[in-house]
C-alpha cells in the first residue's frame, strides 16, 4: 500500500477460505493500520462467560449489570479491552464515529456496575485479546483475498445477532455470502 492508505477504521469481514480458527467467519474491527502492522478487535465472537467472573478488581465489582465476555482475538488473550458505542464515556478514545475503546479499569468497573438497561444503553462488549499483524501482514492477506473490507458502522457491530454478522456485513457491500469462492483469487 501507498503511505497513507490505511483501511482503519474499516471492518474487516472474513472470506469464506480463511480457515483460521481465530479468524473463520469472523467480522474485525479495524482499530489501526499502518506501516507497523495493524491491530483490531473480532467482535462477532461473544463467550459464555459473564465478564464479572472473568475480571479481578481491586475492590470487587459491587453489583452485576451482566455483560458478556466477548473474545477480542488470539493475542495478549490474559488483556481486557472496552469498547464502547455512541458518544462513548469519559476515558474511552474515538477510534471511528460511534466507536470507542479503552483499556480502564475504571470504565470497566462502571459497566460491571452498571444497571443492565444502562449498559444497553451504551452498547459495550468486554473484549478479550485483540487481533494483531506485524509490518504488511494484513497488506498481504488482503492481496490474497483473504478479507473483505466493509465500513465501521457501530450499528453492524452493537445491534446485529453474533452468529449474523458476518452475513449481515457482507450484505452491507451488496454481496450475496453464498455467491463468494471459497478460494483464493479476486472476488
Amino acid at each position: 500500500m501507498r503511505s497513507g492508505d490505511f483501511l482503519a477504521p474499516t471492518l474487516l469481514v472474513a472470506m469464506p477460505q480463511l480457515q483460521d480458527p481465530n479468524f473463520a467467519r469472523s467480522v474485525v474491527l479495524l482499530c489501526e493500520h499502518g506501516p507497523d502492522g495493524a491491530m483490531g478487535f473480532v467482535v462477532n465472537r461473544p463467550t459464555d462467560v459473564l465478564a464479572s467472573a472473568a475480571v479481578s478488581l481491586d475492590p470487587p465489582v459491587r453489583s452485576e449489570s451482566r455483560l458478556t465476555l466477548w473474545t477480542g482475538g488470539p493475542v495478549e488473550t490474559h488483556r481486557g479491552f472496552v469498547l464502547v458505542g455512541g458518544e462513548g464515556l469519559e476515558g474511552t478514545e474515538e477510534i471511528g464515529a460511534g466507536l470507542h475503546l479503552t483499556a480502564s479499569a475504571d470504565v470497566l468497573r462502571q459497566l460491571l456496575e452498571a444497571d443492565p438497561d444502562d449498559v444497553e444503553r451504551f452498547r459495550c462488549r468486554v473484549l478479550l485479546g485483540y487481533a494483531g499483524w506485524g509490518p504488511g501482514q494484513l497488506d498481504s492477506e488482503l492481496a490474497a483475498s483473504a478479507w473483505l473490507s466493509a465500513p465501521a458502522d457501530p450499528d453492524l457491530v452493537f445491534a446485529h445477532d453474533p452468529e449474523t454478522m458476518w452475513d449481515a456485513a457482507i450484505r452491507t457491500l451488496g454481496v450475496d455470502p453464498m455467491t463468494l469462492a471459497p478460494g483464493p483469487g479476486i472476488q
